[in-house]
């Protein structure tokens, strides 16, 4: 695991410009939908919060936000309060507003596709069924945004209906594994904000 010292920072959230990369992560609002298994990009974005020393609190954008400097590169982190099937209006707001390219948003979000508790980053692609994804895409009229996929596994009985597995929280059992799911894909977030894509993927992909 990596440490990282902890820096005072300037508040930079008023100046266009200013920020090197929007880091989004996906969820839904609410004590509801908390610790449900679309809200892993809500967590991974919690985790790097609680890590570095800062609060993601800031209502901007439609989106619970912080303007943070990681890494000395001066990074947006996101959580939108439009809940998931919108939530390519709020990405796109906060790209336009800070003139960020495209190539330089990373989302973390759920994939039920993956075993539980693994993590695979993929530098574009399609939408793959998620909406939050495909509001994102639709929006941005481009899906050649970095992303990190946290695995959550498919329910086990095959007639479960995914819109209602996807909205269901983990269980205890599954804690370790989502845990190590979450620490992995906050550092692959600061290895990409360095321009090291390549090793993230080297480094997380497929593993638990």
């Amino acid at each position: 695991m990596f440490f990282f010292k902890k820096i005072r920072r300037k508040d930079f959230s008023d100046l266009k410009g200013s920020v090197d990369f929007l880091i989004v992560g996906l969820g839904n609002p609410g004590t509801r939908y908390e610790n449900t298994r679309h809200n892993c990009g809500f967590m991974v974005l919690d985790l790097i919060a609680e890590q570095e020393g800062f609060k993601i609190k800031k209502l901007k954008f439609k989106s619970l936000t912080a303007l943070e400097t990681v890494n000395n590169v001066r990074c947006f982190f996101m959580k939108p309060t439009t809940f998931m099937n919108r939530s390519g209006e709020a990405v796109t707001a906060a790209m336009d507003f800070y003139r960020i390219k495209i190539e330089n948003v990373i989302v973390i979000f759920d994939d039920y596709s993956l075993p539980l508790g693994s993590v695979k980053i993929r530098r574009s692609g399609s939408d793959g069924g998620h909406n939050g994804i495909k509001s994102i895409i639709l929006e941005a009229n481009s899906d050649n945004f970095p992303r990190v996929k946290i695995g959550i596994d498919r329910p086990e009985h095959p007639d479960f209906p995914l819109k209602d597995w996807v909205l269901s929280p983990f269980k205890k059992n599954e804690g370790d594994k989502l845990e190590g799911a979450l620490e992995r894909a906050a550092e692959a977030v600061r290895l990409m904000i360095r321009g090291d894509v390549d090793r993230a993927m080297n480094d997380f992909n497929g593993k638990n």
